[in-house]
């Protein structure tokens, strides 16, 4: 074996080595810090939602964009306000019912009494009622671990929800540094190819983290708002609040519309509503067209994550970070996808200049002669 073929392995063989203690440590560092990872996250989300907006009235303002975010935030307060004086009531009050609900709900599930309470509106038999109830009240433990298991997720979701209140103060400094960070960024590599290589990367991440953000905000809302308004229609209890809560689970891949269809179909057999079949069919009419309609074409293909991908993102982002992890398993995996293509485009470029040089050339030929 030559010396040039050598050294050429060697060279590779350490690239690869590199490339893995460089993921290996980025994992490592992911995991330790990913309580503060997820706020910044999240303020790296906000200010891509109003960043297009910031921009337009900054030229309004002829390029003060310290005074166009201020004008934005002030904006955003007074409809938030105007929201909460207008909605807030009616959503406060079905809340607290429906609060007040569950308890009972749940008591009537571990017991296997709801069986009684179905099968008397369903014209089911004595036996058939006995049954589910015995059914029910043999599996009451897996019921109430599943319960306190989420229970506890929701109590430390609330007991760290003053740090969500960070976000916007967060948001602000991406807002207005943002330019500045990225060429700080670039300015920490001395070679020219690798500035290149991760001003592609952040671009594409920007632009797949800007389509991304967008569609599920509009997602999101076309749920809250079909829920809202079908629920209310067909006379479902305490439908406004649930579409509003359906609405901020859409944001949850394959996880949040689960658990939205079953507090929706819970709720309406606890509280004896009459036509369940109904709004089952509901529920699975809007996910099917959801899923093959509307989330394809808003969307795109800007965001391509394949199912298996997917499915593993969500049970592992549910693992390190929660319901939060879960939210945010898709970006992130799309974000590796797109490291991940430019760095083999950037580990075959050494490659391509190597065979196009003259000397590699003349060697090839001398050696073919």
């Amino acid at each position: 074996m030559t010396p040039s073929k050598v050294s050429l392995l060697d060279a590779r063989t350490s690239r690869v080595l590199i490339t893995i203690l460089l993921f290996a440590a980025g994992l490592a560092f992911v995991y330790a810090a990913r309580g503060t990872l997820i706020l910044f996250l999240f303020a790296i989300s906000f200010a891509y939602v109003i960043d297009p907006v910031v921009e337009g009235v900054a030229r309004w303002l002829k390029g003060s964009r310290p005074g166009a975010i201020a004008a934005i935030y002030l904006a955003i307060a007074a409809g938030v306000a105007i929201f909460f004086v207008s909605v807030g009531p009616r959503l406060f009050r079905e809340g607290q019912d429906l609060t007040k609900t569950l308890p009972a709900l749940y008591q009537r599930i571990s017991t296997g009494q709801i069986a009684f309470q179905i099968g008397a509106q369903h014209g089911w038999s004595e036996e058939t009622r006995n049954r589910i109830q015995q059914f029910l009240a043999a599996h009451s433990d897996s019921v109430d671990q599943m319960a306190r298991s989420f229970g506890i997720r929701l109590v430390a979701i609330g007991a760290n929800v003053w740090l969500f209140l960070l976000v916007p103060i967060l948001a602000v400094f991406f807002l207005n540094d943002g330019a500045k960070l990225k060429a700080a960024l670039l300015e920490m590599f001395e070679r020219q190819s690798q500035r290149d290589f991760v001003e592609d990367v952040l671009d594409d991440v920007h632009r797949m983290l800007v389509h991304f953000i967008r569609a599920q905000l509009i997602l999101a809302a076309l749920t809250a708002v079909v829920f809202s308004l079908g629920l209310t229609v067909m006379r479902v209890p305490y439908g406004y609040v649930m579409g509003v809560i359906a609405g901020l689970l859409e944001f949850i891949p394959f996880v949040g519309p689960l658990l939205a269809a079953v507090l929706i179909v819970g709720v309406s057999i606890g509280t004896n509503y009459h036509h369940v079949l109904i709004l089952m069919l509901f529920l699975v009419a809007w996910r099917v067209l959801q899923d093959y309609v509307t989330s394809p074409r808003i969307m795109g293909r800007e965001v391509e994550v394949h199912p298996l991908l997917a499915v593993f993102g969500v049970l592992a982002g549910g693992e390190i970070g929660g319901i939060v992890g879960v939210y945010l398993s898709i970006p992130v995996i799309a974000s590796l996808g797109i490291f991940w293509k430019h760095w083999r485009a950037y580990g075959a470029e050494p490659m391509i200049d190597q065979a196009s040089d003259p000397a590699v050339l003349i060697e090839g030929k001398n050696r073919g002669a």
